[in-house]
């Protein structure tokens, strides 16, 4: 007689049928794949397409991605992996509370931000200029990009349902998730990103908590873990109480003054404009150069059949920062300059 229980992807799936919420996306519902492939004996299709996600070498590079600050001093910054795990923590606990797919919603979090450019935003910005006329949004966005690795560069042969998720976790997006889980993603990234982002400002000394709006002090606490906790019991409650993933009304509110304000003493702040310069420049370099010199390219980062444009754009995305600093240095460096 063992003393362990054997649940197979079958039982479990049957477990979900029974335990989870009305609105929750059932693993045994899944649209599936571009590609069929055998069912495994003991993971649902979510779980497996987690492992893969964690496996993924795009997921590896996100240790050394900027998250606000660009090659801080210090160790405890948040990274854009660090970032990542948290969202993926606020993400599940939001769907175990509400009975949604707890293993959906993790994998398309760990996956959300895979296709970040480096330099965080202001990659993003560096790199518009090179696809505005050609991209359907007229930017260039790291959703669209992390579906590219997903499914091209790095093809893992995700489930329909996490790709929407990654495809619409930004929330200028439209349409938006078709599941509710990636509703939560939606939520659980702004707030882990305002949270941790204000307090890496504040160990940066570009904020102090009095700096906060009184109004969101009053509605959200005064450390970063209290932000987080009322924030996410605030989405719990607000979904019970209207029937769909939404937080409730006035601390929406306050989470709107204080996307505001992060914007404004921040991300856009007159003290950040020479690294963003920098950043811009960097981007801008390495592209147009290895739009030229696409034999430089090293295998896996592109496809070597895309326009060399395509294949510049997604190296240089694909670059950590110090990557793309050294990498930099190295191609524009003026030789005994240092």
């Amino acid at each position: 007689m063992s003393d362990f229980l054997r649940y197979t992807r079958e039982e479990r799936e049957a477990r979900e049928a029974e335990l989870l919420a009305p609105a929750a996306t059932l693993a045994s519902k899944s649209r599936g794949r571009a590609i069929e492939e055998p069912e495994d004996p003991y993971r649902t299709c979510f779980e497996r397409d987690r492992d893969r996600i964690t496996h993924a070498k795009a997921f590896r590079r996100l240790k050394h991605k900027t998250q606000v600050f660009i090659n801080p001093d210090g160790d405890h910054y948040v990274t854009r992996l660090t970032h990542t795990l948290q969202v993926a923590q606020v993400g599940r606990a939001i769907a175990r509370a509400l009975g949604l797919n707890e293993s959906l919603t993790e994998a398309m979090c760990l996956a959300h931000d895979i296709g970040h450019s480096p330099f965080g935003h202001t990659g993003e910005d560096a790199l518009t200029p090179f696809v505005e006329k050609t991209s359907p949004y007229g930017e260039w966005l790291h959703s669209v990009q992390s579906l590219r690795i997903l499914k091209k560069l790095e093809p893992l042969n995700l489930t329909y349902e996490v790709l929407d998720g990654i495809r619409a976790h930004s929330w200028k997006i439209d349409p938006p998730p078709e599941t509710p889980e990636g509703w939560v993603l939606r939520y659980a990234d702004r707030i882990a990103y305002l949270a941790h982002d204000a307090s890496d400002a504040m160990r940066a000394g570009v904020l102090r908590l009095d700096d906060v709006p009184q109004e969101v002090r009053d509605a959200f606490g005064l450390t970063a873990t209290e932000w987080i906790g009322t924030m996410v019991e605030s989405v719990i409650e607000g979904s019970l109480e209207a029937g769909r993933v939404t937080m409730q009304p006035e601390l929406l509110d306050a989470m709107h003054t204080l996307r505001g304000f992060m914007f404004e003493n921040v991300y856009l702040r007159a003290d950040a404009q020479l690294q963003r310069k920098r950043a811009l420049v960097v981007i801008g370099h390495l592209v147009e150069y290895f739009t030229e010199h696409t034999d430089e390219i090293p295998r896996g980062y592109a496809l070597p059949d895309d326009d060399p444009l395509q294949q510049a754009i997604d190296h240089v995305a694909g670059m950590t920062d110090r990557y793309a600093m050294t990498t930099h240095d190295r191609l524009f460096r003026p030789e005994g300059l240092y």
